[in-house]
């Protein structure tokens, strides 16, 4: 039997296909310009997820992993693709836990859509984890998460959740009490899904640029 690997980043992503991505970006950018977006900020949060260097990362895609992006994202950082399953967020991230638990101790999942993600910030939700926290969460300001960290997963923190509502992560936080765990939050972040949070980037400079990193 394969060693488990001390850590693990999963980096959930779609297949940047105008008009399927970004979609209330659209009037904005336009179908072609939101796609742009969403395969930069894919991107940068895989270049993140690599220069981290706690562990392999690997990018979970929807509806499959065949698009030629996805496979250059493949070549480029170095990550393996896996196949989001069926179902709303809640179970598509239980069912990726579910599979990189059995392959590392502590994983983390960040989906692609916040541009002021940095290593640092990833490398601190490893740590939590190892010191002996049961879970980590990056909040957002839109009242979700834009980062979870889990040593073993349950079902009830995934299931029946109202997502993509202001109530996610206060939700979630009721959850962990009643389950009894211990958990850690790190400094509240931002996405990037409205034309203000658009705006909001351009005005801050844009995504920063970032390389692959080193193989880990």
């Amino acid at each position: 039997m394969t060693a488990k690997t001390e850590n693990a980043i999963l980096v959930f992503t779609r297949a940047p296909d105008p008009g399927r991505v970004k979609t209330r970006l659209i009037p904005l950018l336009g179908p072609q310009g939101a796609a742009a977006l969403h395969r930069q900020l894919t991107e940068h949060a895989l270049a993140v997820a690599r220069e981290a260097d706690i562990g392999p990362v690997e990018l979970w895609c929807t509806p499959s992993t065949s698009d030629s992006f996805l496979q250059g994202c493949r070549e480029r950082f170095q990550v393996d693709l896996h196949v989001q399953c069926e179902g709303d967020l809640g179970m598509r991230m239980l069912d990726a836990f579910d599979h990189a638990l059995g392959r590392s101790r502590h994983v983390l999942l960040i989906g692609s859509d916040c541009p002021r993600r940095d290593a640092a910030g990833l490398r601190a939700a490893a740590r939590a984890l190892q010191d002996g926290h049961d879970a980590v969460f990056a909040p957002a300001e839109d009242g979700g998460y834009t980062l979870v960290g889990l040593r073993f997963v349950v079902p009830a923190l995934f299931e029946a959740m109202t997502w993509s509502t202001d109530i996610v992560m206060e939700e979630t936080r009721e959850r962990l009490r009643d389950l009894g765990w211990r958990w850690h939050e790190l400094p509240m972040q931002w996405d990037v899904d409205r034309p203000e949070d658009y705006h909001r980037l351009m005005s801050e400079g844009g995504i920063t640029p970032t390389s692959p990193g080193a193989t880990s």
